[in-house]
């Protein structure tokens, strides 16, 4: 199993309505074919750092991360969500024993920035941003 947990804090001047179908579009890519367990909701963590919701997906292999990722329900919610965050940090854990996962899971995330020029654009257009995609 791969667990991908996102942990995000919206924009001050993103309005109830633009979360609400940010959040829509979270639960919907939460819960594509490939994904075996999901949530999203608020976080609860400490408020400190600063962080309001949380979005945790399962995805069975790296198979199914790659069909996870490369979803149309995904791209599609992608636009609808970056673009009204201002922080997100993102870690991914694994049961896996295989020492290479982490680098294959990077591999992956780097063909859909090429792949995906726009979706490296938001990406980087998040203020504060930290991602696990180095090994």
């Amino acid at each position: 199993m791969i667990v991908n947990l996102l942990r995000y804090r919206f924009k001050d001047e993103v309005s109830e309505e633009e979360k609400a179908e940010a959040l829509a579009a979270m639960r919907r890519t939460a819960s594509v074919e490939s994904v075996s367990y999901g949530a999203v909701g608020q976080d609860i963590g400490d408020p400190s750092e600063g962080f309001t919701h949380s979005l945790l997906v399962g995805v069975e292999d790296l198979e199914a991360l790659r069909r996870y990722i490369y979803d149309p329900v995904h791209l599609a919610g992608d636009p609808v969500i970056l673009p009204r965050l201002q922080r997100m940090w993102a870690t991914r854990f694994s049961d896996d024993p295989d020492p290479g996962l982490g680098a294959k899971v990077v591999r992956l995330h780097e063909e859909k920035l090429r792949r995906y020029p726009e979706w490296e654009a938001l990406l980087d257009a998040i203020p504060e941003t930290r991602l696990s995609t180095e090994v």
